[in-house]
């Protein structure tokens, strides 16, 4: 599928180059300036909330529904997430020990995996904070970045899938907002400093890095899920001179045993994603032979146009900024490191090219905030059917 401004008017209720939506549906204020940059509409999509005034702005600008309308998924038998007792911990407490590690980034993406594995309990109101060593990760993080603000390093809340302890954490730490876009002078990323006292804290089997992406390609819709045991950097910016800025990191491949009631899952919600889409949502697998299908981790805001204006065509299944950060920490830690896959659900498909980049990437903001949570939900699901299979 290629969308253009008409599928956007269609399915949205505006077009978001011609027509101007209230500033107040904006979380990052920046944003709403008409030749908003590239980086201000990205990171107006990390901290949109559509369960705040923003969303409620957006909301009743547009044709989106928000997650008041979430359809309870009927799982399978003996198989429903089970939400876990407040942890014990404080903030400043190190994470508790689980079988899986499932971390995930922006705020509706959150909203949604909360909705799905820990019901009853929201990652905005009801997850325990964490800001363990926080004073000394925040070090080189800049000051406007998600994680100063908030004071800490991210949010959790544990829960139990078919047996198995599973740790959701919100992360507050984002690759392509925590410094003033270049390399620490020491040249590590702080993300990475989350990821990897995270991973020792919770000593996890599996760790699943979960949220939205753009399709890369024709044949994906919003809703889609890329399970990927590859990432691969694609750095041609701020991180182009970094040793890693082409670093391609596998794991092992995904159990796909419960992917086809996952895909029967979808239905309870799949009503709330785009009318235009021709078919119900579908998980691809990417083949760990196969490095040209992966997920694909860009130092700038990227997604894949008509014209492929950010040359991302054969790179990968998906674009999105973080998960290569994850495969770099693994491939430091080595036999330490666990198996580990990056979920992604397709928030934005390709977008047919206007001639000008930041005018497309209104389009993939308007989506993004119109189906970002929808699509998550679908991505919420497949980390059930993998740890379900674990």
């Amino acid at each position: 599928m290629i969308v253009d401004r008409a599928w956007v008017e269609r399915n949205i209720g505006f077009d978001p180059i011609e027509v101007q939506p209230p500033p107040a549906s904006f979380a990052f204020s920046p944003a709403a300036q008409r030749r908003a940059s590239l980086d201000e509409l990205q990171r107006d999509i990390i901290e949109f909330d559509s369960e705040g005034p923003e969303g409620a702005a957006f909301l009743a600008f547009t044709k989106s529904t928000g997650l008041g309308r979430f359809t309870e998924i009927p799982w399978p038998t003996g198989l429903a997430p089970k939400t876990g007792p407040k942890p014990t911990g404080g903030p400043d407490a190190p994470l508790p020990q689980a079988d899986v590690l499932v971390v995930t980034w922006t705020v509706d993406e959150g909203h949604a995996l909360s909705r799905v594995l820990t019901p009853g309990k929201d990652s905005r109101d009801d997850y325990a904070p964490y800001a363990h060593n926080f004073a000394s990760i925040s070090r080189n993080m800049s000051k406007g970045s998600p994680a100063v603000k908030a004071h800490r390093l991210g949010a959790y809340w544990p829960t139990t899938i078919a047996g198995k302890a599973v740790l959701v954490f919100k992360s507050e730490s984002h690759l392509s907002q925590d410094t003033d876009r270049r390399l620490p002078s020491d040249g590590i990323l702080p993300n990475a400093l989350v990821w990897k006292q995270i991973i020792a804290e919770v000593r996890p089997r599996l760790i699943l890095t979960t949220g939205t992406a753009g399709g890369i390609g024709k044949d994906f819709e919003v809703g889609d899920v890329v399970v990927s045991p590859i990432v691969r950097f694609d750095s041609q910016k701020w991180l182009r001179h970094a040793p890693f800025h082409a670093g391609v990191y596998k794991s092992k491949p995904a159990a796909t045993k419960f992917f086809n009631e996952a895909t029967a899952l979808f239905k309870a919600n799949s009503g709330q994603l785009p009318s235009d889409n021709t078919r119900p949502p579908k998980i691809v697998t990417v083949d760990p032979a196969t490095v040209s299908s992966s997920v694909v981790t860009t130092d700038f805001f990227g997604f894949d146009t008509s014209d492929n204006h950010f040359k991302l065509w054969n790179l990968g299944d998906a674009s999105e900024m973080g998960d290569a950060v994850l495969g770099l920490v693994a491939e430091e830690l080595a036999a330490d490191a666990p198996p580990w896959l990056a979920v992604r659900n397709v928030s934005d498909p390709e977008i047919k090219a206007e001639g000008d980049i930041e005018k497309e990437g209104k389009i993939a903001a308007a989506i993004y905030k119109a189906y970002g949570r929808w699509s998550s939900v679908c991505s919420a699901i497949v980390c059930w059917a993998l740890v379900a299979a674990l």
